[in-house]
């Protein structure tokens, strides 16, 4: 099962920080950069756990708080660089699961999303950490790819596209969810970005680039990278 997760945070380099992080280890993520843009897709598709930061564009992110719990039981991680005793009491007595300070490693991040869930009865999968298959090998915890026995160079961007595709190996990952995790929101118009990419790691991965055995194409729909 695929969790979802909600990022509401107004700082680009952080917001993408989250999103490619959390997109590598399995989750899919949404982002938002205010707290109307969050009520809206809370509306839409609920998410199962909720990244808040505090100070956003429109408005306190502790108001976001008192308006998830009067309707969802999801868990709510405050990540703020507001370190204030008071503040952070004040967000727990509110609903929130836990606070997190800024700045933070994401290994952290990820573990005490980890327990938010558990606390809810939910126990993650075991997320993919190395893709094996024929002479193909992406181990994605010592960042490294081989491919014929030999190591591949990949940039990157390179890197962050197999990745996803990894975490989802033997799926099909759509166009704009490529679009989306590996280079941000904004890009979802931006399909010549996938192309261009995708020829780069046919022509390091494949025997054959124009007949290619794992980074496979489904025509109208998106990549599929292929498993055993």
């Amino acid at each position: 099962m695929t969790l979802r997760v909600l990022v509401v945070e107004d700082d680009r380099e952080i917001r993408c920080l989250m999103q490619s992080s959390l997109s590598v280890e399995g989750f899919d993520v949404q982002t938002a950069v205010s707290v109307s843009e969050a009520r809206a897709l809370l509306q839409n598709t609920p998410p199962d756990v909720m990244l808040l930061d505090l100070g956003l564009p429109d408005g306190d992110g502790i108001e976001l708080v008192h308006e998830v719990r009067k309707h969802y039981s999801l868990p709510i991680l405050v990540v703020s660089a507001r370190h204030q005793e008071a503040q952070k009491i004040q967000l727990l007595d509110a609903g929130a699961d836990d606070y997190l300070t800024k700045p933070f490693s994401v290994a952290e991040l990820l573990a005490r999303i980890r327990v938010a869930l558990r606390h809810r009865g939910t126990t993650l999968d075991a997320a993919i950490k190395v893709h094996e298959l024929d002479d193909l090998r992406v181990d994605l915890i010592l960042h490294q790819v081989q491919c014929r026995g030999e190591a591949l160079h990949l940039t990157p961007t390179e890197f962050k596209l197999l990745a996803r595709l990894v975490r989802s190996a033997g799926r099909v990952v759509t166009h704009r969810q490529l679009l989306v995790d590996v280079w941000g929101p904004e890009f979802t118009e931006h399909t010549h970005y996938l192309r261009l990419y995708m020829a780069q790691l046919r022509a390091k991965i494949e025997n054959d680039p124009a007949e290619p055995r794992h980074l496979l194409t489904e025509t109208g729909i998106g990549y599929r990278l292929a498993a055993l």
